[in-house]
């Protein structure tokens, strides 16, 4: 089964978030949005193919919500930056995580 097309959008979204580095409104939304449209891609991925995509839907999209529940909990700028870069972290973990997994399926 091929995953070209959902390979695509998720390399996109890698490459769209790669170059955020610090906290800011617009950066926490531009993640956001990378987080809902990975979300959509890992779900799509995970209905074609629940036995190899459902770990990932499930527990990658865990660490992420997680992660960005973290950044509203944070009470200093400090810890609110660090919260931030787990949260990208993340994200890119998981992005990288799934292309890995596509280009291991074909």
């Amino acid at each position: 089964m091929g995953y070209a097309k959902e390979r695509g959008k998720l390399e996109k979204l890698l490459t769209r978030i790669v170059g955020i580095t610090g906290y800011d409104e617009k950066s926490l939304a531009n993640l956001g949005d990378s987080q809902e449209k990975y979300s959509h891609t890992v779900r799509i991925l995970k209905n074609k193919e629940p036995e190899t995509f459902n770990d990932l839907y499930t527990n990658e999209l865990q660490q992420i919500k997680e992660s960005k529940k973290s950044i509203k909990e944070s009470e200093t700028d400090e810890i609110r930056q660090q919260s931030f870069t787990a949260y990208k972290d993340a994200i890119v973990h998981a992005l990288e995580k799934t292309i890995k997994t596509t280009l291991e399926t074909n």
